[in-house]
């Protein structure tokens, strides 16, 4: 599985990547390169359930109903079974708790904490706060080979989550038996 595949043009090294399913949180830079992803059968792009290779996928759509024109944005949970993934794509707002409901018991989540039109770092850690993950792994904040946007580093968040230092992680593994108990904040080094 694969979850908004990006392109050169944000600054990182495209990685080879192939998956059976790709997901898409918004037609965007960024969010959609398809041609990165070589073997992928099925492309969900919309809010839906959907049972995929033994891998349960729901889309929820979100968008802040408080905006005049809102950002459109899919959240996609994807269920294995022993194992709960939420990516939240690009989040821009606090949802209600209908929403938090429908997305379930999320053992991970993919949250968004940079602001630039997604969550900001207070917003995201509000987000975490409801939810309850056993994981946490920010995504769409500032880094040294990030081009074409000014976002907040991740270190804001840490800070609103608590953390004054981390280690940067090259890959997380992780089985089910072994989430941990309090929830817990894994900063991926964007450069494996």
């Amino acid at each position: 599985m694969v979850t908004d595949p990006f392109g050169e043009s944000l600054g990182y090294e495209v990685p080879r990547l192939k998956a059976t399913i790709v997901t898409v949180s918004h037609h965007a830079p960024g969010h959609d390169n398809l041609a990165a992803v070589r073997g992928y059968e099925r492309v969900i792009d919309g809010p839906g359930e959907y049972e995929i290779s033994g891998v349960f996928v729901i889309g929820v759509a979100t968008y802040d109903k408080t905006v005049e024109q809102p950002n459109r944005n899919v959240v996609y949970v994807l269920d294995y079974q022993t194992l709960t993934i939420a990516h939240l794509g690009d989040l821009d707002h606090i949802p209600d708790q209908s929403m938090i409901d429908a997305l379930g018991a999320i053992d991970i989540v993919l949250i968004p904490v940079g602001g630039g039109g997604s969550l900001s770092s207070s917003q995201a850690a509000e987000v975490v706060s409801m939810l309850e993950p056993s994981i946490v792994i920010p995504m769409h904040y500032q880094t040294d080979a990030l081009r074409g946007m000014e976002l907040d580093p991740a270190d804001r968040f840490l800070k609103e989550m608590g953390i004054n230092s981390i280690e940067q992680e090259p890959m997380l593994r992780i089985s089910p038996s072994a989430l941990p108990e309090q929830t817990q904040v894994i900063l991926l080094d964007y450069r494996h």
